[in-house]
């Protein structure tokens, strides 16, 4: 008996000693993985539109805690607990291995971290850490653009042990989900020693990780913040800001918007509710996937297509009378007693419904189609944020295909004003503009770095492929555009920019959400206010600036607003001509640029003219 002690004494000292050497240090240190910082999102001159702030947040491990209801309980003693958190904390411990932390709470204050540090070795399992969370410093501002970051969920772990971490956050929306990858980092380690009852006594080493790289966009904050402001007064507007040349978004604003920030803490459900039920879709990005008939603001493709196929010269005259008969049907002019007659220069300066009715049936669908595909209509333009919608612009292989029936005529004269089938997005009818313009295919970017970069650090103009659009049928609808709002008589004249180095060119658009009853028609149609705000027409507009030599274009769309005239022309003004006051597409970014607040750079609504007309 002596002697197989002897022996299996030999072995465990001995023989057997490297491997339980290996074991204790095991159960003795732990190696924990460390959340790298994550990257910032910084503006075109530098400015932090997403950065990291410090925080404490409590976590809960549960094979230390032992009772975790129990747990719970005594910590609801000391700091507030809602029943949302207990329910993640215990779905969240069933499903993650029990040697993983789980987060209690986010965003301790400092007083709540003091009470809970004092009742620590009374809360087994329970310990506060030191991290860092994600701040938006523009909140609402530029939520739409920017996205949010919230905890990994279930279907998004990948057996990454990093998406395990409690702190860990990935992109959901916006940059923050498109630029992930760059902006997540690698993680670091961390050993410690613990003691017996898993309490951390002593780091013995610690090993950095590599912080996610900063993302430069190419929006102007100070514009950015502009445009918000200039379209707070709308229950629900879109607009878009564009460099036309460079394809760069200076400014995208989808208002209502959200707080980004509650995704990051996590969402209440009550926050929720409110969000997800409202009317006006605070979150979603209605710039990049609110799609609208583009109404009399589609009017420039038909008349580049007519100008195109030879089916319209400059001289070409059609007689308005106010209507126009096909067959059984009458299609109505926007001006009950018509126009009279006009050329196309005209035509576009005064928005004759029955002038483009004409065009578009000399024209066809499928040759109408054809430019406004060319044109950035009718697919994604893949804008680099997910959630952009295509639109539609339809044809007769369409129809018959989606809906069994032949294309009619009467169809072809709608879809020439921009309503029946025909969709687009604020970004589209940008697009439009901006294509139009620079004869180019622009296609519109957040990233500066998909433009070609200057040695200044400016972006220059990208090898955008030519639309193959002759520049005198170009020159001929923006000179129509010209006249639409800077001559007399044009749809848009009362929203012109008084200085002539600032004057824009433009189109008006209004689109029918409810068709017009002849009753309506013949008795005079109600007052906006007497309409319910669902069932009124949306405001469009679209401009470009200078006149001279465009470089921006801006496009808005107002939600039920009524004519785009008086409603959404006076918002493009005010943003053309505060975009070219301050040029950003023609400045550099300074060395070593110090953050600051732009709210005092921004002049006070109230110092706009925003008259309707």
């Amino acid at each position: 008996m002596l002697g197989t002690l002897a022996a299996r004494l030999f072995q465990l000292q001995i023989v057997d000693s490297d491997r339980y050497v290996v074991l204790s240090d095991e159960n003795r240190i732990n190696l924990r993985l460390l959340t790298p910082p994550r990257g910032r999102i910084l503006d075109r001159f530098g400015i932090p539109l997403a950065d990291n702030r410090q925080d404490y947040h409590l976590v809960i491990t549960a094979e230390q805690a032992g009772n975790i209801p129990a747990t719970l309980d005594a910590l609801a003693a000391l700091i507030e607990i809602e029943e949302a958190d207990r329910a993640r904390v215990m779905r969240e411990v069933r499903r993650k291995h029990s040697f993983v932390p789980v987060v209690v709470r986010d965003n301790l204050s400092w007083d709540e971290m003091a009470r809970v540090e004092v009742a620590v070795p009374e809360l087994p399992g329970i310990s506060v850490e030191q991290g860092l969370t994600r701040n938006y410093p523009f909140r609402e501002t530029a939520a739409h653009v920017i996205g949010y970051v919230a905890a990994v969920s279930e279907d998004e772990q990948t057996g990454d042990p990093l998406l395990e971490l409690p702190d860990f956050r990935i992109g959901k929306a916006g940059i923050e989900k498109a630029q992930d990858g760059t902006l997540r980092g690698t993680a670091g380690t961390r050993q410690v020693e613990i003691n017996a009852v898993g309490r951390v006594v002593r780091e013995l080493a610690r090993i950095d990780g590599d912080p996610g790289q900063d993302v430069v966009i190419g929006l102007d904050a100070a514009m950015q913040e502009f445009v918000t402001r200039r379209c707070a007064n709308e229950p629900s507007v879109s607009s878009v800001l564009l460099d036309a040349i460079s394809g760069e978004v200076l400014a995208l604003v989808s208002s209502p918007a959200f707080d980004p920030a509650l995704f990051t803490d996590g969402l209440k459900p009550a926050v929720w509710r409110q969000l997800s039920s409202d009317s006006r879709h605070p979150l979603a990005n209605k710039a990049i996937a609110g799609i609208y008939p583009p109404g009399s603001t589609f009017k420039p493709v038909a008349a580049l297509a007519a100008l195109t196929a030879g089916v319209l010269t400059p001289e070409t005259a059609i007689t308005c009378t106010g209507q126009l008969a096909l067959g059984n049907a009458v299609f109505h002019c926007w001006r009950k007693g018509g126009h009279g007659t006009l050329r196309l220069r005209d035509a576009i300066k005064k928005s004759c419904d029955v002038f483009f009715y004409e065009t578009a049936r000399r024209l066809g669908i499928d040759r109408l189609a054809a430019m406004a595909n060319r044109l950035g209509y009718g697919a994604p333009l893949g804008i680099d944020i997910p959630g952009e919608k295509g639109g539609l612009i339809p044809t007769q292989a369409w129809k018959l295909d989606t809906t069994g029936a032949a294309w009619q005529a009467g169809e072809t004269l709608i879809a020439g004003i921009g309503q029946g089938s025909v969709l687009a997005t604020p970004l589209q009818i940008a697009t439009m503009v901006a294509r139009l313009v620079s004869g180019r295919a622009v296609v519109p970017h957040f990233l500066r770095s998909a433009g070609i970069m200057t040695e200044e650090g400016g972006a220059a103009q990208p090898d955008f492929p030519e639309i193959g659009v002759d520049l005198d049928a170009r020159a001929l609808v923006l000179d129509g555009m010209n006249a639409v709002v800077n001559e007399p008589g044009g749809t848009a004249y009362a929203a012109r920019i008084a200085e002539p180095e600032f004057a824009m060119g433009g189109k008006s658009g209004t689109s029918q959400v409810r068709r017009i009853s002849q009753y309506e028609r013949d008795h005079g149609l109600r007052k906006i206010d007497e309409i319910p705000w669902k069932d009124r027409d949306h405001a469009l507009f679209v401009a470009f600036a200078p006149v001279s030599t465009p470089r921006y274009v801006c496009a808005t769309v107002v939600e039920h607003a009524g004519f785009g005239s008086e409603v959404a022309a006076p918002i493009c003004r005010d943003v053309l001509r505060e975009v070219q006051l301050r040029d950003p597409a023609r400045r550099v970014p300074a060395k070593n640029t110090v953050a600051r607040s732009l709210s005092p750079t921004v002049p006070p609504l109230d110092a706009l003219t925003t008259d309707r007309g």
